[in-house]
Formats: C-alpha cells, structure tokens, sequence
C-alpha cells in the first residue's frame, strides 16, 4: 500500500485500534483526537509503512476473530418499537435544573466596547484615594474594577507634592506595558523605566519598574550607594502583591516592605490575594502606620464562562449566561453533547469515562 491507501485503511478503523497503533510510536497520544491521531502515526512510520500496514492488518484480523456480542431479537413483524427511557440526570448523579438554556446569542449579548460615559469613581476608589493621605493600603478587588485609577490618581497627588513615586510589577512585560500607557497620561518627560533590559529617566519623578529591581536598590540604599532619589520617595505601587506569598518571589515583595522609607505611603493592589486582612495586619505591625484594607467584592465587569470546541464551534458552558454555582446540572446541553463527543473521538475503547 501507499501513504494515501494506508490512510483510507485507518480512517476506517475504530479508534481503539490506532491508539493501539500508536503505542511505542507516538508520544501522548491518549488525548488526540482520530484525525490528528492518524496524521501523527503515519508521520512516525513514513520511514517503514510496509511495517504499518502489518501492524494494521494484524490487529484487523484479531478484531475479526474476536466473538461478537450477542444481538438483540428480531422485533415482530408490525409491532412498534419501544424508545428506551430517556436519562434525567447527568453522570454523577446531578440532578438537571429545569430552567432553559441560554442561547449564544443572549450569552454574547453586550460583549463588546460600551458606549463612552462620565466616568464616576466608585466609592471603594475614593475610599482607597482618602486612606492613602494618612496611611498604607491594601486594595483587594475584583479585576477590570478600576485599580489602575487609584494608582493613578495616588501618583499624580504625590507628584503634585513634589514627592517620588514608584511603580513595582512583577513582569518586565507588564513594566513597559505600564511604562507606555503611564508616559502618555503623565507625559514622557514625567515617565522613567528600571528593568534588567531598560533604564530611562532615571530622574523622573514616576519611575516604573520590576519589584526585584526596587528591592535591589534598597539594599544599595542601605548600604549608602543611593541611585534614586529615595529622600523624596513619598509613594510605593505594588501592583500584582498576591506575589507575596509566591514561594520562590515572595521573599522579594517581603524585602521591599520592609526596606522600604518610613515616609513613603505603601499601595499594595492585587485582584487575586488570598489574605489581603493578614497582609494588612502584617504590615501594621512592621510600619509606622496602621494599614488600611480597601475590599471590593462586586464584579464591574461579570464573567461568562463559554466552550470552544476543537472543531471551532463556540458555546455556552452553562445554562445561564451568568456563572452559576452549584451541581453540574447547570451545565448547557449543547455543552455537554460536545464534551461526550469529543470522549467519543479521543479516549481509547475500555478507558473508563471520568
């Protein structure tokens, strides 16, 4: 056989059967699906398809000689055949809810840029703004919620004020990134970067940076070799704090508080923190001030949560177009239907289904 009549042969076969195939020849292949299985299977054996074809045909032959499971009896001739109960409830036992099912359409309704408006600040902002005048704080909020506007705001009263302020990520991609978008709110002459791979500006009077960065300069601060000017830090940003109980990083945002001036106000923002009340207790109790925990649990914008398939077919992935909580009822039909088909198309006959 050919590369092309080999590959009609294995389109043929179950699935169970190239998995068999791929066996010693293909790595990972438990969660391909048919198609890409039998591309991956000719592509490990194009050096040696005579002994694929082997391989095929003998496990072809085994199937055959294999007993056959017995058929059901014939149905009497005008006799109307008996639909099987349909199944009620999901595997697992969940029980399905009753409500309809959320179209594509209505989950994908207002997804999108909305039309411009004044913009308010939310109280949480103006409550986080308000306690940065007389102490640290932690902000602890949901993401998309408007962080970055206290961080903003905070900079520009400390600027207006003639103080230093510095703005930590955890990223050198998130620090340009902040770096570009702070240049065009406070201007580029007021905008410095600090990274492994940049230094601009090292003067300005917003400098933008990695925290290991920060922290390495206050251990030169400490030692009397000063690059900054730290006598007129008046405000630290520490964007992405949830990295304080990273277990190789953590250590760093750690050092940074604690090396950090007295007369700098501390701003820590993380949408992700797991105990944002004991960071702020910790620091209340290593700075000079009482911190100040701002939380804010309320979604601005809600999540919706949708299935893409390998075939490309999107879908909801619950009934709701909200994210519901709860049993697996909740799960969209369509969702599932694909879920059991693509367990039809990539687990290997046997494998129990999870």
């Amino acid at each position: 056989m050919n590369r092309d009549e080999l590959e009609q042969l294995l389109v043929q076969q179950p699935v169970a059967v190239l998995h068999r195939l791929a066996r010693g020849r293909v790595h990972r292949h438990f969660r391909a699906g048919k198609r890409r299985l039998i591309e991956m299977i000719l592509q490990h054996s194009s050096q040696n398809l005579a002994g694929l074809e082997s391989d095929v045909q003998a496990l072809i032959a085994e199937r055959q000689s294999q007993p056959q499971p017995p058929q059901p009896p014939a149905r009497p001739a005008g006799r109307a055949a008996v639909s099987p109960p349909r199944r009620t409830a999901p595997r697992g036992g969940e029980p399905e809810t009753a409500e309809a099912a959320v179209s594509l359409a209505a989950w994908l309704e207002g997804i999108g840029v909305p039309a411009p408006q004044p913009f308010v600040p939310d109280p949480w902002q103006e409550e986080a703004l308000a306690a940065l005048d007389e102490t640290d704080v932690v902000v602890s909020v949901p993401t998309g919620s408007g962080k970055t506007y206290v961080a903003v705001e905070a900079a520009k009263r400390a600027i207006a004020q003639n103080q230093t302020v510095i703005y930590t990520s955890p990223l050198k991609a998130l620090s340009n990134t902040k770096y570009t978008e702070f240049s065009k709110i406070f201007g580029p002459d007021k905008v410095g970067i600090l990274t492994g791979d940049r230094q601009e500006n090292g003067q300005a009077p917003l400098l933008i940076m990695t925290t290991e960065i920060l922290r390495n300069l206050l251990y030169d601060a400490a030692s009397g070799e000063i690059d900054i000017r730290l006598d007129t830090l008046g405000l630290v940003i520490l964007d992405e704090s949830q990295y304080i109980a990273d277990p190789e990083r953590g250590v760093v945002w750690e050092e940074t508080i604690i090396f950090c001036p007295s007369q700098a106000k501390l701003l820590l923002l993380s949408a992700s923190i797991g105990n944002p009340q004991d960071i702020a207790d910790w620091l209340t109790s290593i700075r000079p001030t009482t911190c100040r925990l701002v939380r804010h649990s309320k979604r601005t914008v809600p999540l919706r949560a949708g299935y893409l398939h390998p075939n490309g077919k999107l879908v909801p992935l619950f009934k709701t177009a909200a994210i519901p909580s709860g049993h697996a009822g909740h799960l969209h039909p369509e969702a599932k239907r694909l879920f059991f088909e693509y367990e039809e198309e990539t687990l290997p006959s046997g494998r129990p289904r999870r």
